[in-house]
């Protein structure tokens, strides 16, 4: 049995985009113009589209100049999870330690710090 190919018809510029800058995107290219065996022409192209964040986690090598001390930055390099309700993308000690904002999502180390706490689902 043969798979078929599938793709969501809701998706948008955006959604590309914004999978792009998550798992990052590397165009490497070779181009070499040759007469008769002899190169006389050789061009190597590498480029990387990426989040500044993705960049990070795989090794990518930043500009000069990159300002890295900022708290922006520091914000971007830390543990981030996706909430296991709405799917949202939160640092994962507000997670645990708090819950989801946007959904209401409780998880169990909250609820036992503080039984008052009840799921807005």
């Amino acid at each position: 049995m043969a798979l078929e190919p599938s793709r969501e018809s809701s998706g948008s510029l955006a959604d590309v985009v914004d999978r792009i800058l998550d798992k990052g995107l590397v165009i490497n290219a070779d181009i070499a113009v040759s007469v008769a065996g002899v190169e006389l022409l050789g061009i190597r192209i590498r480029a990387a589209l990426a989040s500044f964040e993705t960049a990070a986690k795989y090794g990518l090598e930043f500009p000069s100049g990159t300002e890295l001390q900022t708290p922006a930055w520091d914000e971007a390099l830390s543990a981030k999870e996706h909430c296991p309700q709405c799917e949202k993308v939160l640092p994962a000690d507000e997670l645990i330690t708090t819950g989801c904002p946007w959904c209401g999502w409780i998880s169990a180390k909250a609820r036992q710090s503080n039984p008052g706490l009840t799921t807005s689902v």
